[in-house]
């Protein structure tokens, strides 16, 4: 879970960071859940079976939470295309190997830091803890539940990203349709070569002036999402 969970488990923090910390972590979940535990199988296979299941439930609620991630990099894709800067892409820090937009590994990276900021990472804390008791080790593994939670976290994801970037769909439609008009009644002056330059600049001026609300209903989404997961 915590190779996978949002914040704490993203890749651009250390690995032997992330591995000294899931350890102490354990110590001190240990006793916490210590009551809820199977005994201890007294076969290598009963053991593996143990293993194996915790697993799975660790990189399914891990995966699922996730995908919340998923959002700022939904509204730097729509944020960098209506701004013209589609084409500035760089490593995601959050995956490695993959090319993403600037403005979505900026958001990403703010995302992030917000989150320790607000001290939010607390309650993917307080989900991991809670994993016990929605899925305790003698219990099944609820596939289909699972399904339907990563269907859910995926689709919510990706609507509080086109929410954060909603201002610039809407500057894209206007602005777009009013070079057409220009391009109409102009033919001859290359319309959109010329308004370049001021389609990014008022990108990065919206992005400025919104940046503030854009991050506060990400993490209003986050919180929401990790409430519901410990209740």
């Amino acid at each position: 879970m915590l190779m996978l969970a949002p914040a704490i488990g993203e890749r651009i923090i250390p690995v032997n960071l992330r591995l000294a910390f899931a350890v102490v972590f354990s110590l001190v979940l240990f006793p916490l859940v210590s009551d809820q535990l199977p005994a201890m199988p007294e076969t290598i296979p009963g053991m593996a079976f143990m293993l194996i299941r915790e697993i799975l439930v660790g990189l399914v609620i891990g995966a699922i939470a996730g995908m919340i991630v998923m959002a700022t990099q939904t509204a730097g894709a729509v944020v960098a295309f209506q701004s013209g800067l589609s084409m500035a892409t760089a490593n995601d820090p959050s995956q490695p190997g993959v090319q993403s937009a600037l403005i979505g590994n900026f958001l990403t990276l703010l995302g992030i830091t917000l989150v320790f900021v607000t001290d939010l990472h607390y309650l993917v804390l307080a989900a991991i803890f809670d994993s016990y008791t929605y899925f305790p080790p003698t219990g099944s593994l609820m596939l289909e539940d699972a399904m339907i939670a990563a269907l859910k976290a995926f689709t919510s994801a990706f609507i509080v990203g086109v929410q954060m970037s909603a201002p610039f769909l809407v500057f894209g439609l206007v602005f777009n349709l009013g070079l057409g008009l220009i391009a109409r009644l102009m033919m001859q002056l290359q319309i959109y070569f010329i308004a370049m330059p001021a389609n990014v600049g008022i990108g990065f001026v919206l992005l400025m002036v919104l940046i503030s609300g854009m991050m506060a209903w990400y993490l209003e989404h986050f919180k929401n999402f990790f409430t519901m997961l410990v209740s």
